[in-house]
């Protein structure tokens, strides 16, 4: 049974074979682990569709074409091999035996002496020569290079193609989240306890950019060739980090999720990613990105876009900071918020219109529906 690279999804056409899970010639049972691969997008496992011995014919490493085979399963020795013949008692065959054994008593080796060994008198000790390590001639034992892997090479592709073919700009401003925070903490055990998610930012960010894209429905267009094609859809991608790289799963039809939709919906593109289940389904389209620097600890950046995107929002830190409030000097938990945007397309007044809009949201989340 030949073992080939599946197809995986539209226009992915090739992978990176990763890493074989089983050696060559191991035998494997059904549903085993053999291998992983890994495309631009997603990484994917194949597993055994019957009992047999592996034949590994790529090794780890190596770009491989959907179509191609890497491997295959043959059937064990065991179970193919036939039996052994049996041995007819007959006189014939006993005297073959007895000319045997003759032969092997007559070739065994005689019994010989044993010698008992003499103790050595110590060698005197001598100082240990001591060397020191020849120079380095050159840097090349402190350099290494590996090749791109199809998801980090995917990654520069998009962001030098983020950079060259759009009018990127970049606006800021910042969000006292006081009664975020004070609204989270007054519902969180309530709304944990019926729904088994916590409540968390994101999902109060999703709504809120939902709400400001009603309102600035350009922020959620996109530019094709000589038009501009207006999506009145919400597909909101949600850039998560993983190990491999920066992924962007999508919230289908965001605003029809509840908040506990969406934090639950996240938590599993997470596992997900962990554990290499992500489907290209999981990635596909998306209308307008949000990303979250301030995991990470970033008080202030530049997000950049996720191509046909004309949009991202980028969230921060959340950092204690004085600020004036009625005539007085105040400490607020406060985020800057960042908008990249296209400006192909839209105007700084939209721009800086729909990053006001999602900042008054945050500060007042009670305008959004809360559903617990």
């Amino acid at each position: 049974m030949e073992l080939k690279v599946p197809e995986i999804g539209e226009s992915i056409f090739e992978a990176l074979l990763v890493k074989w899970h089983q050696s060559d010639g191991a035998s494997v049972s059904k549903d085993d682990l053999l291998c992983e691969l890994e495309t631009d997008k997603i990484t994917l496992e194949l597993h055994a569709e019957a009992n047999g011995v592996l034949s590994i014919s790529v090794q780890e490493g190596t770009m491989v074409k959907v179509g191609e085979i890497i491997a295959a399963l043959k059937e064990s020795e065991e179970s193919a091999s036939p039996e052994a013949p049996q041995v007819s008692n007959t006189p014939a065959a006993e005297t073959v035996a007895q000319q045997a054994e003759a032969v092997s008593v007559a070739e065994a080796p005689k019994e010989v002496p044993v010698i008992e060994p003499v103790a050595a008198k110590p060698a005197p000790s001598v100082a240990p020569l001591v060397t020191e390590p020849p120079p380095s001639s050159d840097q090349d034992s402190r350099i290494t290079r590996q090749p791109l892997t199809p998801i980090r090479r995917r990654i520069a592709e998009r962001m030098v193609a983020a950079r060259q073919q759009t009018a990127m700009l970049t606006t800021f401003s910042e969000a006292d989240l006081s009664r975020l925070q004070s609204l989270r903490a007054k519902h969180q055990e309530t709304f944990r306890q019926r729904h088994g998610v916590k409540l968390g930012l994101m999902s109060f960010f999703v709504k809120a950019v939902i709400e400001s894209l009603r309102e600035y429905p350009l922020v959620n267009a996109r530019l094709e060739e000589d038009a501009i094609v207006q999506q009145y859809f919400y597909d909101i991608g949600i850039a998560i980090s993983a190990e491999k790289g920066l992924v962007v799963p999508v919230l289908r039809d965001a605003d029809r999720l509840h908040f506990a939709e969406i934090e639950q919906s996240i938590i599993d593109f997470s596992d997900k990613i962990r554990n290499n289940r992500l489907s290209v389904a999981d990635l596909k389209g998306g209308t307008f990105t949000i990303t979250n620097g301030g995991v990470f600890g970033s008080l202030l950046s530049t997000p950049l876009l996720n191509p046909p995107q004309c949009a991202v929002l980028g969230m921060h830190g959340i950092q204690q900071r004085p600020v004036v409030r009625d005539g007085e000097i105040v400490i607020r938990p406060m985020m800057y918020l960042a908008l990249s945007y296209d400006h192909r397309l839209i105007d700084g007044r939209e721009a800086v219109g729909f990053l006001k809009r999602v900042c008054a949201y945050v500060e007042e989340p009670e305008e959004m529906l809360l559903e617990f």
